[in-house]
């Protein structure tokens, strides 16, 4: 019974698990999105275009869902919202105060490498904290993590 209770946490932390696309190596792609945007509070969703279905994600699910100020429009909103903007083809690079911390987006469409497998993708991503980086550097930044992971 002891052994069930250990095992249980870590079975249901990889089951939520999403894959990498088809046809890219996750530990590759992990390791670009880290190196390039990694930081405890980040989170970056890849979604397939049209069916907002998540594919990839970089973060926890609490990261993700977190409620913060969309920075263009009163209200809030999450990474999880933003993927299914992006999915329909939304495109935005913004950040703002939010109290001590920033608060930057970032979404647009995957780019393609050569060779690359998978459809049509879009991401999100959202960086909170008081050193994030600029929503239009997280585009930069990621979209070369993307490409340099083959996607």
């Amino acid at each position: 019974m002891r052994r069930l209770v250990l095992v249980l946490p870590v079975l249901s932390l990889l089951a939520a698990c999403d894959p990498a696309p088809k046809g890219t190596d996750l530990a590759k792609l992990d390791t670009e999105v880290a190196g390039a945007v990694g930081d405890p509070s980040t989170c970056v969703l890849l979604v397939e275009k049209g069916t907002a279905k998540v594919v990839y994600r970089y973060g926890t699910h609490a990261n993700c869902g977190r409620p913060l100020p969309s920075c263009n429009t009163p209200g809030s909103l999450n990474a999880d919202e933003l993927a299914k903007l992006a999915a329909k083809g939304d495109e935005r690079t913004i950040s703002c105060d939010s109290g001590e911390d920033r608060v930057a987006w970032a979404s647009g469409a995957v780019p393609k490498s050569p060779g690359a497998q998978h459809g049509d993708l879009a991401y999100a991503a959202l960086m909170v904290g008081p050193g994030v980086l600029p929503g239009r550097e997280i585009k930069i930044r990621l979209e070369a993590a993307l490409v340099r992971a083959g996607m």
